[in-house]
């Protein structure tokens, strides 16, 4: 099968590889749709993943295809089903499996980081890790349930209640699913950061008409007059340093700001212990997807949270490197690898 392996920084080949052997209580699926992640272009710039990444291996962890072959002791998945794929595997007895908290499992294995994902025409996969999708659901759609299981999570840690000011700070695609997923919430206003006037336009044909270009106007002055006391919440989903620091000035005292954006592992921001303790800020990091993928797969079968907008870039195996590269340009939201 064709499949782009991993290397190490910088380095992606598009290669024929062995498909891969079917095991037992294992599906096969053909690989359809599969999205470029920020996670996958940090690790190709030689940052780490989730977990530590060893080449050579198959990126891509976001992925929907269709099911064509079972191994034994497969139960309720059949050759044929449309699935969506949660790449976290918890081994279920170390210490924080064992106090719920799985997604800070000590053997946290990874598909598309370290086990072989799907940036490839085939993957094989547990069953459980699989999700059956409505027939009709597009695959693009399909591959978007994990990143939105991932922003669910968020979500419940920043606990948003009908009334609450929610800040975004970067207006890309986890931005954007952050945005509606505060709206869906009950939040009275959601303001949007975002320097990029494209990705500023998609969010107004969203719905969202409190954006704001931080390179012109000075964001914390206009979420002063517009919450009075700051906001409720403020998720950084830009993964900068700026921005995480920035978080801090916009938030009301004893409000949120949850830490969502993957920030490069080396950056370091300064802060006030006691404007922490004094404002009694929350300060919260969100990793992961525990327990939220079959939420994420129901709100987007009823069509609730928008993922299609978002998808403004598609990419065949053959040029998805260019997908994993810094966007000049400014204009990409969703990178796809359609397969």
């Amino acid at each position: 099968m064709k499949a782009a392996v991993f290397y190490g920084t910088g380095d992606i080949r598009v290669e024929e590889v062995e498909k891969p052997q079917l095991k037992e209580g294992h599906i096969l699926v053909e690989v359809k749709a599969c999205g470029i992640c920020g996670t996958d272009m940090h690790i190709y710039s030689g940052g780490m993943g989730p977990s530590a990444v060893e080449p050579p291996t198959i990126l891509g962890h976001e992925f929907a295809g269709r099911v064509v072959e079972i191994g034994d002791g497969v139960s309720d998945i059949d050759v044929g089903d449309n699935v969506a794929i949660d790449p976290n595997i918890y081994c279920g007895h170390c210490h924080y499996c064992r106090m719920g908290k799985v997604h800070l499992c000590e053997n946290l294995k990874n598909i598309g980081v370290i086990l072989n994902g799907g940036f490839a025409e085939y993957c094989l996969v547990p069953q459980n890790q699989a999700y059956k999708l409505p027939p009709d659901m597009p695959y693009e759609v399909g591959a978007m349930v994990e990143p939105l299981a991932c922003c669910l999570h968020g979500t419940d840690l920043a606990q948003i209640k009908p009334g609450d000011s929610v800040v975004i700070l970067g207006g890309g695609a986890i931005g954007l699913i952050h945005a509606q997923l505060a709206r869906l919430a009950g939040a009275s206003s959601v303001i949007i950061s975002e320097p990029s006037r494209g990705r500023r336009q998609l969010a107004e044909r969203l719905g969202f008409d409190m954006l704001i270009d931080p390179t012109s106007y000075d964001i914390k002055a206009i979420v002063e007059t517009s919450t009075r006391y700051g906001a409720d919440v403020v998720i950084e989903a830009a993964g900068l340093a700026k921005t995480a620091r920035q978080a801090f000035d916009l938030v009301k005292n004893g409000g949120i700001v949850l830490q969502f954006g993957v920030v490069d592992e080396t950056a370091e921001i300064q802060l006030k212990p006691f404007e922490i303790y004094q404002k009694e800020i929350k300060w919260i990091g969100s990793f992961i997807n525990p327990y939220t993928h079959a939420r994420a797969l129901e709100l987007l079968a009823k069509d609730l949270i928008k993922v299609s907008p978002l998808i403004t870039h598609r990419y065949s195996l053959d040029n998805m490197e260019e997908g994993l590269k810094p966007d000049k340009r400014g204009d990409r939201i969703k990178a796809m690898v359609i397969i």
